[in-house]
């Protein structure tokens, strides 16, 4: 396993198994019949992943993600097990890297798409907005300020990009050209619904969900899977509802606080990024563990 200077992961390594699909956080690994997904601390903004990471992240993802499949039970995912104790004998050796990070989930068919539910005006969906009145091609009535609550939540789908690209904002109208209309209709109403009831939960817990975005695969008959991480701070905003405002940038419990920074010293958004001072680290390290508190409850493990 490799860390860095703050005893963040930023790769695993188990000889023992075939090399894994390294992606912008996860390394995922084959074992036959299901998959080994670790989620490293590995930090990504704006679709460029940083040279160090951000201790406990990994962590708190793979925790907040199980907490909402348990919140979603009625809603079919993708995990076997987080459990350690029920892991493969290979793993064993591992099991104090793997801990509270990892999870044995079953082999899916991905549809590629990211499905975003946005709930407030901001991000991509307000640089669009202040461009043509829309989000996501979706027309949204005029006169609204940056991180105002949108009247509805909108399907907002993107294409996924390869790791060092940036994802491609697209209509509802041009992803059922891609996956048919059952499928993007079952995709809008499941991403609605999950949504809905995650900004409810966060509500009741001093937490605004302002969006996320979900990944689903292909049960045996078809019909969309929950898949990879779930409403974490890397998929999500989440602001604290004592200091919401609109008009700008809310203060946030996600990796918002990591793109302001980068902003801040006019990185361009393009490989290679620079390093993250160990200030803007911990601080947002402590804003992941926040929003793990806050919304489940429990303690990075």
């Amino acid at each position: 396993m490799k860390y860095d200077r703050n005893h963040a992961l930023l790769s695993s390594s188990i000889p023992e198994l075939p090399p894994p699909v390294r992606g912008k956080v996860r390394d995922v690994y084959d074992l036959g019949d299901t998959l080994l997904f670790v989620a490293t601390d590995r930090l990504s903004a704006f679709d460029v992943i940083m040279p160090n990471g951000v201790p406990d992240k990994g962590r708190v993802l793979t925790q907040l993600s199980l907490f909402w499949f348990n919140y979603f039970s009625d809603v079919p995912n993708h995990l076997v097990t987080a459990d350690i104790r029920d892991y493969p004998t290979v793993l064993k050796p591992y099991a104090a890297d793997l801990d509270g990070r990892s999870m044995i989930v079953k082999k899916l068919k991905m549809v590629p798409v990211e499905c975003i539910a946005r709930g407030y005006l901001v991000g991509s969906g307000w640089s669009e907005y202040r461009k043509s009145g829309t989000v996501h091609g979706q027309a949204v009535r005029s006169g609204m300020e940056q991180a105002g609550k949108l009247d509805t939540a909108l399907f907002c789908p993107s294409v996924k990009a390869e790791i060092g690209a940036h994802d491609e904002n697209i209509s509802p109208e041009a992803l059922a050209g891609r996956v048919g209309s059952e499928m993007a209709g079952n995709l809008r109403e499941l991403t609605l619904k999950l949504y809905t009831g995650a900004e409810r939960h966060g509500a009741k817990h001093g937490v605004i969900i302002a969006d996320t975005k979900f990944e689903f695969g292909l049960g045996a008959d078809g019909s969309p899977v929950l898949a990879d991480e779930v409403l974490t701070p890397d998929s999500s905003r989440f602001w604290p509802a004592a200091d919401y405002r609109t008009g700008a940038n809310p203060p946030s419990l996600d990796k918002q606080f990591v793109r302001d920074w980068l902003d801040s010293i006019h990185f361009n958004h393009e490989p290679p990024a620079p390093e993250i001072p160990d200030e803007i680290v911990e601080k947002t390290r402590l804003r992941y563990l926040e929003a793990l508190r806050l919304l489940s409850g429990e303690n990075a493990k």
